[in-house]
């Protein structure tokens, strides 16, 4: 098999299985524990974000990472056929909107829910604390979904389409 379809397999593999990540969060976890009460919400996200740093889901979001960076530059030789560009601009939007996105955005996030001990704040500050998580999660989220969907897509079509060059 030829390495540049394997890493456009590989490519397409992880962005469709990180976007169905993303997307369970956006339609299905957060929604469920958006409806905890702000301490219960807390808890809930501070154990998930704990629990989802292991070992499968960090292979998944590194080969999406890497193998997404390599399909363009396997595929060099198209330039500057319009499917090149495409793997630009995949590379581009995943970069940014999903691992960019992650990196500046939901994991400072995480981390200043994760160094509180939510046993010794008070109420007040537990609600100002699932304040200033809550919606901006959710919507660095819902950013890293729509761009790991768009991925995904733009990898099957140039699959397709790289087979009729």
């Amino acid at each position: 098999m030829d390495i540049q379809i394997l890493i456009l397999a590989s490519a397409i593999l992880s962005t469709g299985l990180m976007a169905g990540i993303f997307f369970t969060w956006s339609n299905a976890v957060k929604p469920g524990i958006g409806k905890l009460s702000d301490i219960e919400y807390l808890k809930a996200l501070q154990s998930m974000n704990r629990v989802i740093l292991n070992i499968p889901f960090k292979i998944v979001f590194f080969i999406s990472i890497i193998s997404v960076a390599l399909v363009p530059v396997l595929n060099f030789n198209l330039y500057p056929n319009s499917i090149f560009w495409i793997f630009i601009f995949i590379l581009v939007s995943y970069w940014v909107g999903a691992f960019g996105v992650t990196l500046f955005g939901n994991i400072p996030l995480n981390e200043k829910l994760d160094k509180i001990n939510l046993k010794s704040v008070s109420s007040q500050k537990i609600k100002l604390l699932r304040e200033s998580i809550e919606s901006n999660w959710n919507n660095l989220n819902l950013i890293r979904t729509i761009s790991s969907f768009i991925a995904f897509l733009l990898l099957v079509l140039s699959l397709i389409l790289v087979n009729h060059i």
